[in-house]
């Protein structure tokens, strides 16, 4: 019978943070600064500052800033979404609760919702979110689904236009 020898923690630990160094996608920061990530126009009242592309799960991170009071319109997530807000408030018209600055908010995949600020100066959310949002007309129409790639294209084509680099960084 072989007799196998223990390594000691330190040893374990050399190389966990030598595979960490080798295998890891490397930490990031995106500065406060619309040179690294501006915000895009979404629709007259609504803009989205992009903060990451995760192709391989269809993630994406991003800052939604309704501008004054107003919506964003009738949706469903097709995957989960979560949000802080960061000014402001928001609420869903089908529920009852008003997320204000530092509210949480967590959504399961499949619930249609009518987002809206009521707050004269709108709102700011950091929403991380995955798979598809489908967009509903009043008629509970699909007008258009949105993945992560085409969040990668709204990003990239104002860049484009408008003469701003690419931030490679938002691709994780």
């Amino acid at each position: 019978m072989a007799v196998v020898e223990a390594k000691s923690s330190v040893e374990v630990r050399g190389n966990l943070d030598q595979v960490v160094h080798e295998y890891a996608f490397p930490d990031i920061h995106i500065g406060a600064g619309e040179d690294e990530s501006p915000y895009v126009p979404f629709s007259e009242n609504v803009a989205i500052r992009h903060l990451a592309f995760d192709v391989r799960n269809n993630t994406y991170a991003n800052i939604l800033w309704i501008k004054k009071a107003g919506s964003l319109g009738k949706h469903r997530h097709r995957g989960k979404v979560f949000a802080c807000t960061l000014e402001g408030s928001w609420r869903y018209l089908e529920y009852d609760w008003v997320a204000r600055p530092g509210s949480y908010v967590q959504e399961a995949p499949g619930a249609i919702h009518t987002l809206v600020s009521d707050h004269p100066q709108g709102m700011k959310t950091f929403f991380l979110l995955n798979g598809a949002i489908e967009f509903f007309d009043e008629n509970d129409n699909l007008m258009q689904t949105l993945d992560v790639f085409w969040f990668i294209d709204h990003y990239v084509t104002y860049c484009r236009e408008h003469g701003i680099p690419v931030n490679k960084k938002l691709w994780v």
